[in-house]
């Protein structure tokens, strides 16, 4: 006999596969919709002012999602806001055509600390594990790509994560390349289960059609209790006690109700990466 716990897990996770298949049609219907806008506005501007066309027909890689690690969360009651104002400075939107070039040292240990309007999460991180993503977030870190963005999402019913690396502050935005899927069969993902420390990357996969491996960009989730989740998606560092203390308190403040256009749910604490850093050890 299935228990009610068990119930409660299933449609959670029902939950999750319909929303996935929800925002990826809305990605296609948004891709197609400014396909067709640019093209009118080429049209347009190369008739009054040709030297124009080349920024209005230039390819838009941040409209790639890589935030597909969620199912449907239920809003809570705003709590007060725990964390501090956020730090002077504008966020960076460049984007790169392709993925760096591997340069960590894959032997060695490296750990990056996230310097959050709520308190410091440091990281982990498991280089010759998943070394092209943690060679990714090292590019993206010492190119200032995460300083001042917003952690856009907190998820508090079924799954519970935090987040975070999208510039874009919308769960659309990435850096304009991909990176592989990788440690998918790391010894701490056991029973399908995420556990409370992970942190791991978000991507576009659908594990109903098996589409969309290999689809990491920079958004990555941050999960401060045992999260019930398939394994597709790179595990790739583990949040230090006194980072879990500060997730915890991100998490007691609760969440906002969904956003209409992006399906976030926005931490109702201001958390806020002022600076992003990856050091080797």
């Amino acid at each position: 006999m299935v228990s009610q716990e068990q119930r409660r897990r299933q449609l959670a996770r029902e939950k999750f596969l319909r929303q996935q298949q929800r925002r990826t049609v809305a990605r296609r219907k948004t891709r197609t919709r400014n396909a067709a806008i640019a093209s009118a506005l080429a049209v347009v501007i190369i008739g009054s002012l040709a030297l124009y066309t080349t920024g209005v027909l230039k390819g838009d890689d941040d409209s790639k999602s890589n935030a597909n690690a969620e199912v449907t969360p239920s809003a809570t009651s705003k709590a007060p806001d725990p964390c501090e104002k956020p730090a002077a400075g504008k966020v960076k939107t460049a984007t790169w055509k392709k993925e760096p070039e591997l340069t960590i040292d894959k032997s060695a240990k490296y750990a990056m600390k996230l310097a959050t309007t709520c308190g410091d999460i440091d990281i982990a991180l498991k280089a010759s594990a998943a070394p092209h993503t943690v060679n990714s977030f090292a590019f993206l870190a010492g190119k200032g790509y995460f300083d001042h963005s917003k952690c856009h999402r907190l998820v508090d019913s079924g799954i519970y994560v935090l987040q975070c690396g999208d510039p874009q502050g919308t769960g659309m935005g990435g850096p304009g390349y991909t990176i592989p899927d990788e440690n998918l069969k790391d010894t701490s993902l056991k029973g399908g289960v995420y556990p409370a420390g992970t942190v791991a990357m978000a991507n576009q996969y659908n594990a109903q059609t098996k589409e969309g491996r290999d689809s990491g960009g920079s958004q990555f989730f941050l999960v401060y209790q045992d999260s019930q989740l398939p394994a597709d998606y790179t595990p790739f560092g583990t949040v230090s006690e006194a980072g879990m203390k500060v997730l915890k308190k991100i998490a007691g403040a609760g969440a906002q109700a969904a956003d209409p256009q992006t399906m976030n749910t926005a931490p109702n604490a201001t958390v806020v990466i002022n600076k992003a850093t990856v050091t080797k050890s």
